[in-house]
């Protein structure tokens, strides 16, 4: 989360922007997550694109938000332009696990430092990343398929992870109902 700009803005006037980032990672995973469903056997261009536009839309989702530092956005990104330069199993699930491991380390650590709305969702997408990137070196043997479904799962429930981050994020700027930041007063919400 970022801090206001000035003391007039509420920390919660900067959450309330959040949810379309959030939403729009959320759809990049998803969307990515059913191309791995659905493609029944994909050839080593295919996991290429596939992970390498994952990761690309992945870095541009956090860039929007500005939450956690841009240096991870750019080694994301650099992951998937690895991904869409090796087309090869190796290079692209090496290039995607030091992405997804970066990212999922500096979730982890966002969310036990920060306490905020989505706490406990940069602690669980943290998991999900970090999990996936210590699993896909194992699946390079096996091929484009398996390594488009150790991915694709990976991203599967962090999309609906941020699906459920968003939507709720994008309820409470519209409805009013955002928590407080830890010390305000109930009267700044109201």
């Amino acid at each position: 989360m970022t801090l206001p700009a000035n003391s007039a803005q509420t920390p919660s006037a900067s959450v309330a922007e959040l949810w379309k980032p959030v939403l729009v990672r959320a759809a990049v995973a998803l969307v990515f997550g059913l191309v791995t469903i659905f493609w029944g056997s994909p050839s080593v261009q295919v996991l290429a694109w596939a992970i390498g536009l994952y990761l690309l839309g992945t870095a541009a989702a956090l860039w929007m938000s500005r939450v956690l530092p841009k240096a991870v956005s750019v080694v994301v990104a650099v992951g998937g332009v690895v991904a869409l330069v090796t087309q090869s199993d190796a290079g692209v699930a090496l290039s995607a696990a030091a992405a997804l491991l970066v990212l999922g380390v500096f979730e982890l650590v966002h969310g036990l430092r920060n306490r905020d709305s989505l706490t406990r969702d940069w602690l669980v997408s943290g998991v999900i990343a970090v999990g996936t990137a210590l699993a896909l070196p194992f699946f390079i043997s096996l091929g484009a398929h398996a390594l488009l479904g150790v991915a694709g799962g990976g991203a599967i429930l962090s999309g609906v992870l941020w699906m459920l981050s968003g939507l709720t994020l994008r309820h409470d700027a519209q409805s009013g109902t955002q928590a407080t930041a830890p010390g305000a007063s109930p009267e700044a919400v109201n």
